[in-house]
């Protein structure tokens, strides 16, 4: 039997494991913004992955958010790695399993972060057993990065993460696949925010209209200008979706504000729209700017090391009879961070729908196949595998 197959068969029958996991996985709810009701997944984590032989370390604060790291026992340091990424945190606060259970319709798992990304986790441990019970030799050790604030920006984990991809092979992220399609994710939008505050002066509307200087007025000239620097016809977006400012009616404003998303399809423009916000001038007289933010993630780009990671992917996909397509997504992942270093391919998760919706859902059969991707991958020759040294 070929190994395609072996893999196949061997992922499709842990389908019962995969249900207990993602179970488990989802009743113990994670969301971002409260590091202090992750214990329980991560202990899930733990268990789960001392049981596969590995070794675990959580990084980061007591008091703040911990990461979660995972390296095969007992294997020897200084070889070639390959990395995996994935995120434990989800958008759904505590509470919501009471209105949205973990439930088992047939083929559809449906449940808060089931899809986005807990099917990912729990399809990383299917690919890794296989790899364990069809004893498959691997040409660069596989070792496993879960954070815990990808959702929210991923600001205390990316040093971490770009330290890891910085000695990889290759990264292959857990995020979910796109559409109904499953459509991976080979390039990414570079996402910025940024907030300009104007100062101006204040003065009586009525009384003494000249005698103030309108930090309105010099938003709506800023606005304007923002909006210039969208071209669809490239990809990049600029967007003010947040604005604030002014006192009551009748006084000139002495403050306002604005929050700007930027979307760029290429670290290049990214650079250029950051130089242009940052360049921004007063056309009011008596005001002042104040221009704060960057592109946090910088975009992955279908870059020569990419693509090759994709049309091998592919090609391992035909092995398995999946006839996979790519997609660039405008969400950014840790894949961008992990695309500045190292070859990288995202949308490796589940194949569902509902991300950061009520009707969040994954197909299970679907998604076991991506798990046998995945372990195909990890298998796959990757060049120049004797380089880079394995992280400690």
């Amino acid at each position: 039997m070929a190994l395609a197959d072996e893999v196949l068969e061997h992922v499709r029958a842990e389908r019962a494991i995969a249900i207990d996991l993602l179970r488990e996985l989802t009743n113990a709810e994670s969301p971002s913004a409260h590091p202090e009701v992750h214990d329980r997944v991560r202990a899930s984590l733990r268990a789960t992955f001392a049981d596969l032989g590995y070794a675990v370390r959580e990084i980061g604060r007591r008091d703040g958010p911990k990461h979660f790291y995972a390296r095969p026992a007992g294997r020897a340091r200084g070889g070639p790695l390959q990395l995996i990424v994935g995120h434990y945190d989800t958008v759904w606060p505590v509470g919501t399993l009471a209105k949205q259970p973990f439930q088992v319709d047939g083929d559809v798992v449906r449940g808060p972060g089931v899809f986005d990304m807990k099917g990912g986790l729990t399809l990383g441990v299917i690919a890794l057993r296989a790899i364990r019970a069809l004893d498959i030799d691997l040409p660069a050790l596989p070792v496993v990065f879960i954070n815990s604030d990808e959702e929210i920006g991923s600001r205390s984990s990316t040093r971490h993460i770009a330290r890891l991809a910085r000695r990889a092979c290759r990264a292959l992220v857990l995020e979910p696949a796109m559409g109904a399609e499953g459509l991976l994710k080979t390039e990414r939008k570079g996402i910025g925010r940024y907030t300009i505050t104007v100062y101006g002066k204040a003065a009586h509307a009525g009384l003494d209209p000249e005698g103030g200087a309108s930090a309105i007025l010099e938003l709506s000239h800023v606005i304007q200008r923002l909006f210039a620097l969208n071209d669809p016809a490239s990809g990049t977006t600029v967007n003010v979706g947040v604005v604030d400012g002014g006192i009551q009616p009748n006084v000139i404003a002495p403050h306002s504000s604005c929050i700007v998303d930027v979307r760029v399809p290429t670290v290049a423009a990214g650079e250029a729209v950051h130089r242009a916000i940052h360049g921004l001038e007063p056309q009011t007289d008596g005001v002042r700017l104040c221009v704060e933010g960057a592109i946090g993630r910088p975009s992955m780009e279908r870059t020569p090391r990419n693509e090759a990671l994709w049309q091998q992917a592919r090609s391992l996909g035909q092995e398995l009879g999946l006839d996979l397509d790519s997609v660039r997504a405008g969400g950014g992942s840790d894949g961008n961070t992990t695309s500045q270093f190292t070859a990288t391919l995202d949308g490796l998760g589940a194949v569902g729908d509902g991300a950061h919706a009520a009707h969040e859902h994954l197909h299970l059969d679907r998604s076991l196949e991506r798990a046998a991707l995945l372990a195909m991958l990890l298998q796959a020759p990757v060049p120049g595998a004797s380089g880079p040294e394995a992280a400690s």
